[in-house]
């Protein structure tokens, strides 16, 4: 993750802009701006870390919101060298200590945990869920359930919580859905007028939902299959009908069209998903039911 790309920049800047981070009436009134203070992030539960990198880049930008002497004094971030984005730590483990002025510390002790909290505590979603399909061929995907703003941090937590990636954004890849084949004149009208009309390198994809529209899109050139609210037994019977046209029908054995499957998937059924065969598991929650992880901020002054 690039910490100090435009967008992840602009995204921390306001953040702390909204919190009004430098203008803390509270700790402006009541702690001495020349105090030096430790701040040491603990986890309060076991967990996948994600985050450590907006630390550095939230006290720089602060120091460019807040123009005062002690906001523009050093500091220092500290990780122990088997904690980084990805690992899983337990319960009273620290993630990182930082060394800084006190006031800047508590302005943006809020920011720094949000965000922490939030993406390790998608990492640690996406961790359970990779974790219930090992040894399968499957493989984790978040989609575009994201919370407006936050996709790109969200979907770097993902990777961090060992699943993958699918399309960042409207324009990065064809996914034709229902409502864009109802709209579109129908499934073959509009799977054709993509394939016709793409941009060189997107592969298109197409949601089906019955062995009728499977047929439909295969028989149109679909160059990936989602496979909608379907039961595991249903998706296994789509799997082996995508493998049998791709050998039977084209006569390869060497193109793959992946299979995806999604909606109703949860913990407790994945690995009965995964065991289908499947390519790809697509799952909503990870980004938008994650739980933030509990982690705490202990901040003492510096003994002179």
């Amino acid at each position: 993750m690039d910490w100090k790309s435009h967008r992840i920049t602009a995204l921390l800047e306001q953040a702390l802009i909204e919190d009004q981070a430098a203008n803390d009436a509270t700790t402006h009134l009541t702690v001495d701006p020349d105090l030096r203070a430790t701040a040491t992030i603990l986890a309060r539960q076991e967990l996948v870390v994600c985050g450590l990198g907006t630390i550095p880049q939230i006290l720089e930008i602060f120091a460019r919101l807040d123009k005062r002497p002690q906001a523009q004094t050093r500091f220092e971030v500290v990780s122990h060298p088997e904690v980084f984005d990805g690992v899983r730590v337990h319960d009273g483990q620290v993630l990182a200590v930082v060394r800084h002025n006190a006031q800047v510390l508590l302005s943006c002790e809020r920011v720094i945990l949000n965000l922490m909290q939030h993406l390790s505590g998608i990492a640690t979603l996406t961790r359970q869920y990779v974790d219930a399909i090992r040894g399968t061929k499957a493989h984790v995907l978040d989609t575009r359930k994201t919370v407006p703003g936050l996709r790109g941090l969200e979907k770097y937590a993902v990777l961090s919580g060992g699943g993958t990636n699918h399309r960042l954004d409207l324009a990065s890849g064809i996914l034709i859905k229902n409502n864009h084949i109802s709209l579109g004149g129908g499934l073959s009208k509009a799977l054709t007028q993509a394939l016709q009309h793409r941009r060189q390198g997107q592969r298109v994809q197409v949601e089906v939902r019955t062995p009728s529209e499977l047929e439909e899109a295969l028989k149109f050139g679909a160059e990936a299959i989602l496979l909608d609210n379907m039961t595991p037994a249903e998706v296994k019977v789509s799997v082996d009908r995508i493998r049998q046209f791709t050998q039977a029908v084209e006569g390869k054995t060497d193109r793959w069209i992946p299979a995806e499957a999604s909606g109703g998937i949860v913990l407790e059924n994945i690995r009965s998903y995964a065991e289908t065969g499947v390519d790809f598991i697509s799952v909503g929650a990870l980004t938008h039911s994650a739980k933030a992880a509990d982690i705490s901020m202990r901040i003492e002054a510096e003994t002179r």
